[in-house]
């Protein structure tokens, strides 16, 4: 899953990118306001981040922006503002959650869990089909109770599969859920994972549409 994170502080914004990236997330970094809306125009991102306080534009202002532009995308702001007239702004300008810094790593992971998962219709972040089950939280694959190991990609193709079982994503969607700016694939490398993933799973859940994508079956008939 693909996050948009738009933090100006030249520690914490990478740190991130790194913490994030570890718990199967592909995250690019923007630091500053300029470049957001550009940004979710030509890409497709599951969430964005937003820090309030950027060197060109007031978070709140880029918010406001991102909404009149028609992005329903979920917005969590990560801010140092703290005072409840900022929180409450900030919900009501369109946020969907508000997490004050210094926060811990584990709650934004939790809180970007329950964002993604509302957007996707479904209330648990572990997600079961047949003899597959994926936990978000733990970053962790069974099939018939038996663990399963993945790689990064690997997982986070099925999460991105799963997550949306039932609907053909195109190969550019998985790409872009797979790959960053800075972190280009080869043209078959998508394939490559397919296979994979299908050799490590019931090869029938993940059905190819020839000339489309794939899509992830609700089951294996």
């Amino acid at each position: 899953m693909r996050v948009l994170m738009i933090e100006d502080d030249q520690m914490l914004g990478p740190s991130m990118v790194t913490s994030l990236s570890r718990n199967g997330y592909t995250v690019d970094l923007l630091q500053q306001g300029k470049g957001t809306l550009s940004a979710l125009k030509t890409d497709q991102f599951a969430c964005v981040i937003l820090d309030l306080m950027l060197p060109d534009i007031d978070g709140l202002d880029l918010l406001a922006k991102i909404r009149k532009e028609g992005f329903d995308l979920p917005v969590l702001i990560l801010t140092a503002r703290d005072e409840l007239s900022d929180r409450v702004r900030g919900l009501d300008g369109g946020a969907d959650d508000y997490l004050v810094k210094p926060f811990a790593l584990e709650e934004l992971l939790a809180r970007l869990r329950v964002l993604i998962r509302r957007r996707g219709g479904y209330s648990e972040s572990i997600l079961e089909h047949g003899p597959i089950r994926l936990s978000l939280a733990e970053q962790k694959v069974t099939v018939a109770g038996e663990t399963v190991t993945l790689t990064r990609h690997e997982f986070k193709l099925l999460s991105t599969l799963m997550t949306q079982p039932g609907r053909v994503l195109s190969k550019e969607q998985l790409h872009q859920a797979l790959y960053g700016w800075d972190e280009g694939g080869s043209d078959n490398s998508l394939e490559v994972h397919i296979h994979n993933l299908r050799k490590k799973l019931p090869a029938s859940f993940i059905r190819t549409i020839r000339g489309v994508g794939y899509v992830f079956a609700k089951d294996s008939a």
